[in-house]
């Protein structure tokens, strides 16, 4: 996962006149992806030594699981690996509000230019 997050922002780098050097790379992460965002850091870190982001910060925003009761017209959180039927009326979790996104939000570059 981290490779593929490299080459995506690499291949953003290529298209961007001058090549900035890249400071921060932000995400966003859903808590019911079973991604750790402390491995992701990590792995990151570990991955871009020595490359065009060795310098650059990993930025995790993480999101909760949200879940929608059509029965109850009502949202809320299910607890991820134990119970994720509605805690009003026990109805099966089937409309997913947020909690599994894994996307680049946004890339932050300095204004002066890489070499």
């Amino acid at each position: 996962m981290t490779k593929a997050l490299i080459f995506t922002v690499k291949d953003w780098l290529a298209e961007q006149p001058g090549h900035p050097a890249v400071e921060r790379v932000h995400l966003t992460v859903g808590a019911f992806t079973c991604v750790e965002p402390a491995s992701l850091v990590f792995a990151f870190q570990a991955q871009t030594q020595g490359t065009f982001l060795s310098e650059a910060e990993l930025v995790i925003k993480e999101t909760p699981l949200i879940a929608f009761c059509h029965a109850c017209q009502q949202e809320y959180r299910p607890e991820i690996g134990s119970q994720y039927a509605c805690p009003t009326c026990q109805a099966p979790m089937d409309d997913i509000r947020s909690g599994r996104e894994l996307k680049i939000e946004r890339v932050e570059f300095s204004q002066s230019m890489a070499v």
